[in-house]
């Protein structure tokens, strides 16, 4: 089983060298897995128990993720974000620099990381015509979008997931990594603006008024409507003590029937246009079903006592919590950090280390911001790296030093504060 995990996860971490999806090697791992496992002589019936069970608390993560997407393709799709861009005058480099990281910070604790980074890229694309220049600019995306989503339960699947789990509540996780999670942004924020001058070059943009299918009020309203129902789910669980995803489908139904309202007299073409159908099939599935996949493997391997097998190993050889969870953190900047939360919450469980402790917490700021050392460590590194066709390697040579510094920034001042403050 775990031979099989291995070299699926490797199928996983260079799937653009081999040109196969990783949702496909996830898939693939997730179910030969279980297969090894039910074929190993336990009994079946206790397998498949297992796997429903595992398969509930994944399902409350997938359903999350598919409603949160939504909303924010509904968003897009009236033109919600130009709300942003036209309010960016500014040529200066240092201040546009300081406008787009704060933004992209505090936007990915609503939106989150990876959704906030497709917006932000796209929005850089109408503000920044050198293409050198904006590719700094996208890499210091990805090191604010990662750290934003870091504080926020629905602003990185991570933190989604430790929040699903009940390792960590809402309230908790935003009084205590925001301050770390800022320190992670400024940190290398203030060494480039230290060293950064000039103005950036804007590109022509032709706007066609009368193609707009949307009006201005329609696109305010869904804008704003949008964001208050992502701010409401954390809300709405904290109240009615439901798993997250009942608040974002709520959301969601709202939202369908504002929409299907608005434009009931609207064209047949545009109707659609603007309907969460359509925004349904934008959706990144490839990213839903990655999850599943790589998510059920994980499950298997805490099945058969592997996790814990491994939890007790970093225990005896490493021996202190807190170089275990920055190991953690870098680690996810080489493979991705779903599946590595996934491993912590199956080798350590809730009796050991209660919701909201000292551990959870680390743990959702470490595999949070990590990642932004290597453009291949987060959703946000990817989905910028296709955009803008990053190369590796750049990535490496200008922004990973930028990273590691706001990283390691952020991971001190957190136990500063665990330590001494509170």
């Amino acid at each position: 089983m775990i031979a099989i995990f291995v070299i699926g996860y490797l199928f996983i971490a260079f799937e653009h060298s081999i040109h196969i999806n990783k949702a496909a090697s996830a898939l693939i791992t997730g179910v030969l897995i279980w297969a090894v496992y039910i074929m190993s002589g336990v009994d079946y019936h206790e397998a498949g128990h297992h796997l429903l069970e595992h398969l509930g608390e994944i399902s409350s993560i997938l359903f999350f993720l598919i409603g949160a997407m939504t909303i924010v393709e509904l968003i897009d799709s009236h033109d919600g974000f130009a709300i942003i861009t036209a309010k960016i005058t500014t040529t200066s480099q240092r201040k546009l620099l300081l406008i787009v990281c704060v933004l992209t910070f505090f936007f990915s604790a609503t939106l989150d990381n990876l959704t906030t980074t497709i917006v932000m890229v796209s929005l850089l694309r109408k503000l920044i015509a050198d293409r050198d220049t904006r590719l700094f600019f996208v890499g210091m995306v990805v090191v604010s979008a990662n750290a934003g989503g870091a504080w926020s339960p629905i602003g990185d699947v991570t933190t989604t997931m430790l929040w699903i789990g009940n390792q960590i509540t809402a309230p908790h996780v935003v009084v205590h990594l925001i301050i770390p999670s800022l320190v992670c942004m400024i940190v290398p924020l203030a060494f480039v603006l230290l060293r950064m001058k000039g103005e950036v070059k804007r590109p022509k943009i032709m706007m066609d008024v009368e193609s707009m299918i949307t009006t201005v009020k329609e696109r305010n309203f869904i804008f704003y409507a949008g964001v208050a129902g992502l701010l409401f789910v954390p809300i709405f669980k904290t109240v009615t003590h439901l798993p997250p995803f009942m608040g974002m489908l709520l959301s969601l139904g709202v939202l369908w029937v504002i929409t299907e309202r608005m434009h009931r007299n609207k064209n047949e073409e545009d109707k659609h246009e603007l309907s969460v159908i359509n925004a349904l099939k934008k959706i990144d599935v490839a990213s839903v079903l990655f999850f599943l996949g790589i998510l059920v493997a994980i499950a298997s391997l805490q099945t058969n006592g592997s996790l814990r097998t491994l939890a007790e190993a970093m225990d005896r050889t490493l021996g202190n919590v807190d170089i275990i969870l920055m190991a953690i953190g870098l680690l996810s900047a080489i493979v991705d950090n779903v599946p590595l939360v996934a491993a912590a919450m199956g080798m350590y469980d809730l009796a050991t280390y209660p919701t909201d402790s000292y551990f959870w917490t680390f743990l959702a700021y470490c595999a949070g911001t990590g990642g932004s050392a290597l453009i291949i460590g987060s959703a946000a590194g990817v989905a910028a790296m296709g955009m803008e066709r990053i190369d590796f390697f750049w990535y490496l040579k200008r922004i990973a030093f930028l990273a590691l510094i706001g990283y390691f920034a952020g991971a001190f001042t957190f136990m500063f504060f665990e330590k001494v403050v509170f």
